[in-house]
């Protein structure tokens, strides 16, 4: 198991890594792993629903290590909206299907922009994190 501590560290060691200027905070009642935030350059964490992520993607990788795969995703939607200037008054305002398409959009590029940071060793567990992510969100 992970403790808040150890997550906090896996983040700040990850951010650094890649001179990446992210604040962090801990947030127990977020709902998600981890999410992050574009209107205040936020990744917020929930090292009990890390835990509980980790026991429903079944993969030999360590803990730390899949710590580290959540991050590079969450840096992934960093650099998605560091790179495309999306209308996010979409997500309020538009049509159903235009928001779906839009959230697609986000989520597909953060797998993907996180992916280029994803060290060699990581990367084959990165994708089977992606792959299974996408089943569980369909609920399979």
């Amino acid at each position: 198991m992970l403790y808040v501590w150890d997550v906090e560290k896996i983040i700040r060691d990850t951010l650094s890594e890649h001179s990446l200027d992210i604040n962090i905070e801990i947030n127990n009642n977020l709902r998600a792993p981890m999410s992050y935030n574009v209107s205040t350059n936020t990744l917020n964490f929930n090292y009990l629903e890390i835990n509980g992520y980790m026991s429903k993607v079944k993969m030999k990788e360590s803990e730390e290590n899949f710590a580290r795969i959540i991050v590079y995703h969450e840096i992934g939607y960093y650099l998605t909206f560091k790179k495309h200037k999306h209308d996010l008054r979409t997500l309020k305002y538009g049509e159903d299907e235009e928001i779906e398409a839009l959230k697609s959009e986000i989520e597909r590029n953060a797998w993907d922009y996180g992916r280029t940071l994803v060290p060699e060793h990581l990367i084959e567990s990165y994708d089977k994190v992606r792959e299974q992510d996408g089943m569980l969100i369909k609920g399979l």
